[in-house]
């Protein structure tokens, strides 16, 4: 990283009366970018993908995450693991499109096989033509390059570092705050899945998604029942943040038929709902009668992908139902993609200090720059030490 692109970070520190949000080059330098793949992305627990996207044994789905090749796998076991999606003989990308495995994975340039598992189960004419092993070879340490995971409301969280906390240890605060959801979650399928392609930063997404202060102007509809003052803060420092409100309408059908509930839920959660931004990049929502989860996958500094899953308490939701509510959260999602770009393009502007937070409404917002700016800082100090 050159000298230029060492950022000063202290004002994002100050309390949210001072503070000043993270600088430009957050946004729009590929230096910084890459830094904060390393000290955000790859040393926290981030999302991956779903299991959902993987159902059966032997499907395979190859993600590329801030630029590193992955594998989302379900073994012959049922697991679904991680791996880096290249062989270990010459680096070859393993798969290229979502598919089933149903013998071995087979690199297409060497023949080298892996089980679904990750071992290296065959290495054909490694030792000289029809001499299929060497001594110099031990398939027992040669196997796929497993990425740590764990899997929590259907995501696959992934730490490519190896150094994040104890998954069950580093998220405690949000799954103690939504204990009441640990239940089934059945994927609404095809129709409850979308992505969106966004010209922004992946944070921006994370930046409007955690605080309600947008709604009267950007979500002039949702505001018309869920108004600006039946939402609160959700603040967890260093670790999430959000939005909840405390009036919820359920869908309903032309006929009056909704959702069934979530089992066992309190009754904050007839009229309540929350939008937590899990740090870094895992957006999730909760509703008596539905959940859904958004993964901002980081494709550069200006763009982002944003992957949408929506769930159920039953695995035979109304599929008419599904729909229109796979539309209408489309369609609120797309309400905010003006904004977000908006805001990209207004990071180029050579006056803009990282802008200010009103203290009453933008705490949720200032949380999450404070975070990015900590494991920014602490990287940069790992590395100097390195030095």
């Amino acid at each position: 990283m050159s000298e230029k692109s060492i950022t000063d970070l202290s004002s994002v520190h100050r309390p949210i009366e001072l503070a000043n949000g993270l600088p430009n080059a957050h946004y729009t330098d590929p230096s910084i970018f890459a830094e904060e793949a390393q000290a955000v992305l790859f040393n926290e627990w981030a999302g991956l993908g779903v299991t959902a996207e993987v159902p059966e044994p032997g499907d395979a789905l190859p993600v590329e995450f801030a630029g590193i090749p992955l594998l989302m796998l379900r073994g012959r076991d049922g697991t679904v693991r991680v791996f880096q999606n290249i062989c270990r003989h010459r680096g070859m990308i393993l798969v290229e499109e979502p598919r089933k495995i149903e013998g071995a994975i087979r690199c297409p340039y060497h023949s080298w096989c892996y089980a679904t598992d990750g071992r290296l189960v065959s290495t054909p004419h490694v030792g000289g033509p029809g001499t299929n092993t060497h001594a110099g070879v031990d398939r027992s340490t040669l196997g796929l390059i497993e990425v740590r995971s764990h899997i929590w409301r259907d995501v696959v969280w992934i730490n490519i570092s190896g150094q994040a906390a104890a998954f069950e240890d580093a998220m405690a605060p949000v799954i103690a705050r939504w204990a009441e959801f640990e239940t089934p979650l059945y994927h609404g399928g095809d129709d409850s899945r979308f992505d969106l392609k966004v010209r922004c930063n992946w944070k921006l997404a994370v930046e409007n998604y955690c605080e309600s202060y947008h709604l009267p102007w950007v979500h002039p509809g949702l505001n018309s029942y869920s108004r600006l003052e039946d939402h609160y803060h959700i603040e967890a420092p260093q670790h999430h943040s959000g939005q909840g409100t405390r009036v919820y309408r359920q869908l309903q059908d032309d006929v009056g038929r909704v959702f069934p509930d979530f089992p066992g839920l309190g009754p904050k959660w007839d009229t309540a709902a929350e939008y937590v931004s899990v740090f870094p990049n895992v957006l999730l929502g909760v509703h008596r009668d539905h959940a859904f989860v958004i993964l901002l996958m980081p494709q550069a500094t200006n763009e982002t992908v944003e992957k949408v899953h929506i769930y159920y308490a039953s695995p035979d939701s109304d599929a008419s139902l599904r729909a229109r509510n796979t539309a209408q959260w489309k369609d609120v999602f797309v309400e905010d993609l003006f904004v977000v770009e908006g805001m990209q393009r207004g990071r180029t502007a050579p006056g803009f200090d990282g802008g200010r937070f009103s203290p009453a409404m933008d705490g949720p917002t200032h949380l999450f720059h404070d975070w990015v700016a900590a494991r920014v800082e602490n990287y940069r100090t790992q590395e100097k030490a390195a030095e």
